[in-house]
């Protein structure tokens, strides 16, 4: 019996992101596949239209919260072991779900993460021409401001996350796709208590345009400066939001992990 996946999305998205990959794994795996909401779990799901007014949790929250969520979920559905899986800047939380709880984590699986330097945080990941502006926004944000990732436009969310979709699957992103928690982009993170035989993959997305290849490249090599860095890396030629473009593509990378625990 293969191990549960934990999967945990990334910003702005919700545990809707991942529906399309259940069809495409074996009912076994499919039955035990648990997608998280991460909190503020009212957001997920809603466009920032829908939304209206965000709930003054969307500037508290952060990724303490997150990691805090994401083990309530599993325990409440009763897993005990399992592979867990993060998309984009999914890779914050399941980081540091390891770190707290890393005898019931098997594998870790980052789809195209956001994976900082150790003590760093998501916006140092950023070009240094953005990193001062993306500060500012995350600290007005947090002063009761406008979201950093909220009221994207369509034709942003269009080239980020749908360049290599169908216009149904372009139309779950715009239909669901909303606002993120602010602090969560300025949270340190830390891999410290991550095993170092913990095992590591990356799967790195060819024509992702939210994080292009080379940026990609520089989430791998913080990856690989982490205690235990050995890190093995596979590449799928889709776009950043892959669970949806091209669910079948990553259904057996999964599901080959699940089975080799």
């Amino acid at each position: 019996m293969p191990l549960p996946l934990v999967l945990v999305h990334g910003g702005a998205h919700g545990s809707w992101c991942w529906h399309p990959l259940r069809e495409h794994l074996e009912p076994s795996t499919e039955q035990q596949m648990l997608a998280v909401d991460l909190p503020p779990k009212e957001i997920r799901g809603v466009t920032t239209a829908a939304l209206g007014t965000p709930p003054p949790e969307v500037t508290t929250t952060g990724l303490d919260d997150f990691a805090t969520s994401a083990i309530a979920d599993v325990d409440a559905a009763g897993i005990d072991r399992f592979v867990l899986v993060g998309h984009s800047m999914g890779g914050l939380t399941i980081a540091e779900v390891a770190r707290r709880i890393p005898e019931r984590v098997a594998h870790l699986v980052f789809v195209s993460c956001i994976v900082p330097p150790d003590g760093g945080d998501v916006i140092d990941t950023l070009p240094e021409e953005l990193q001062e502006m993306t500060r500012a926004a995350v600290g007005e944000a947090l002063a009761g401001g406008v979201n950093p990732m909220g009221g994207l436009d369509e034709d942003t969310i269009r080239r980020m996350f749908c360049n290599d979709m169908d216009e149904a699957q372009t139309q779950l992103v715009l239909d669901h796709i909303g606002v993120e928690a602010a602090r969560a982009f300025a949270d340190p993170v830390s891999r410290a208590g991550i095993p170092s035989g913990l095992p590591k993959m990356f799967v790195r997305l060819l024509r992702d345009q939210s994080l292009a290849p080379d940026v990609q490249d520089a989430q791998i090599a913080n990856l690989r400066e982490s205690p235990g860095g050995d890190v093995e890396v596979i590449e799928l030629d889709t776009g950043h939001d892959v669970m949806i473009s091209a669910p079948g593509l990553l259904a057996p990378v999964l599901e080959e992990i699940a089975q080799r625990h």
